[in-house]
């Protein structure tokens, strides 16, 4: 399914919708009380982020017995991330990293944006990691 842009940025505008996509990239595919307990917020709530996130073909789900797990489609999250890299300004080109003469350009400023960026990426990476360490364990 091919997302319109304006779309997207549309349907991620809303901080609790990126919240429930980072979840359901964490921890794989949940229902809506299990998204709901994660995040602290009403099966109610859940329910309408999730009818829009849909709508916008972001998530998907199909019914097993009486539980509907929703899940990220991967199909659609890339045609995000190439739409993002085409406005994207820091010329990474989805890459994460600057091309030398945009480095050499950089403020100071934005190198240290930049490294503040990448540090907590590092954390959030080694925060994952600890994580499925410690299920594992």
């Amino acid at each position: 399914m091919i997302i319109n842009p304006a779309e997207i940025f549309k349907v991620l505008s809303v901080e609790t919708r990126v919240k429930i996509i980072e979840l359901l990239k964490a921890k794989g595919p949940l229902g809506v009380k299990d998204i709901a307990e994660n995040l602290k917020l009403t099966p109610p709530a859940v329910s309408q982020h999730l009818k829009i996130l849909k709508q916008a073909g972001m998530v998907r789900s199909e019914r097993q017995g009486y539980w509907i797990p929703y899940e990220i489609d991967e199909e659609a999250m890339e045609n995000c991330r190439k739409i993002l890299n085409d406005v994207c300004t820091c010329g990474c080109k989805g890459t994460g990293k600057f091309k030398e003469e945009k480095v050499k350009r950089a403020s100071l400023e934005a190198l240290k944006r930049y490294e503040k960026e990448l540090l907590n990426e590092l954390q959030a990476v080694r925060d994952r990691a600890k994580e499925i360490h410690q299920s594992q364990g």
